[in-house]
């Protein structure tokens, strides 16, 4: 059986060059879509350049392997704890545990080989960020289980997906915790805000089998939500780079995210999945856009 590349493949040429066999296993971690890894990615860059390591391209390197390694080992995970909800969801029904292409054994070795190269990333971190980073298990564990007990499973994605800011800077060893805190913070809201238009895509499927998301939570109201957590967001970056430098020319660095932000607000239509996606998928350069602002803060005057 060969199996079909899901209809919010970025690289459907590169995947679909793979044999069947590994194709399946790049569709389950997720390889496909980049976006993910990427939004992982771009926190752990944060913490790490607005803790002053502008000269940290190694440690970069390393967080952007754990990115994509820890990302595709949460997505096979969480495929596994879902695979029976993800056979009654449209979107999901095509994924290599839901319909059958991947066994359920053959996806357990394949997340130990993932997060035996996670594994090999953490190695590379001083014991500090790696005591930090595996802390991040728990909530990476229950992730899963949040759609079915809360409305809100986007705030603890939101922690989860953040945590990268909080590795990067215990990596560089910068003691400012309430600077570290407001960024954290400000990532928390952003994710939350992204999170929810990911998932008006699945709002009728959603509600049919009874799996809850912000997306639902806010009903008619999604568009003023996402604006009132990318404003939080803003205000948590902000409130981030004010107390590292105290200097109001510093917050002038968030205007590039601030509008780009704003501009996937303003855009947004709720009951279109593309445009959803399109928006959700922007993310990635505004992910680039703070973590160019955290450079410049971070490093100004170094």
């Amino acid at each position: 059986m060969t199996h079909a590349i899901v209809p919010d493949s970025e690289h459907r040429g590169l995947v679909a060059r793979l044999p069947d066999r590994l194709r399946h296993f790049a569709l389950l971690a997720r390889l496909d879509r980049p976006i993910g890894w990427w939004l992982l990615f771009w926190p752990c860059v944060w913490g790490v350049w607005l803790a002053g390591g502008a000269d940290r391209w190694g440690l970069v390197l390393w967080l952007l392997v754990g990115s994509i390694t820890m990302r595709g080992a949460g997505c096979v995970y969480n495929d596994i704890l879902d695979r029976d909800l993800d056979r009654q969801v449209a979107r999901t029904a095509a994924r290599p545990l839901a319909s059958g292409v991947v066994s359920l054994k053959a996806a357990w070795g394949w997340l130990l080989l993932l997060c035996l190269i996670g594994l090999a990333v953490l190695l590379q971190l001083r014991w500090q960020a790696q005591v930090v980073a595996l802390a991040s298990l728990l909530p990476v564990a229950c992730y899963p289980l949040m759609k079915r007990i809360t409305w809100w499973p986007q705030a603890w994605l939101g922690m989860v997906f953040s945590w990268g800011a909080l590795v990067g800077w215990v990596e560089v060893g910068r003691p400012d915790w309430a600077v570290l805190a407001a960024l954290y913070a400000g990532a928390i809201c952003w994710v939350i805000g992204y999170d929810t238009i990911y998932a008006l895509q699945d709002r009728e499927d959603d509600a049919l089998v009874g799996v809850r998301s912000s997306a639902l939570a806010l009903g008619g109201h999604v568009k003023a939500g996402v604006a009132t957590f990318y404003g939080l967001a803003i205000t948590g970056w902000a409130v981030a780079f004010w107390l590292l430098r105290g200097d109001w020319v510093a917050l002038l660095a968030l205007i590039p995210a601030a509008g780009h932000l704003a501009w996937q607000v303003a855009t947004l239509v709720p009951n279109d999945g593309d445009n959803a996606l399109a928006r959700f998928r922007a993310n990635r350069t505004t992910g680039l856009l703070v973590a160019l602002a955290c450079f410049v803060v971070g490093n100004a005057g170094s």
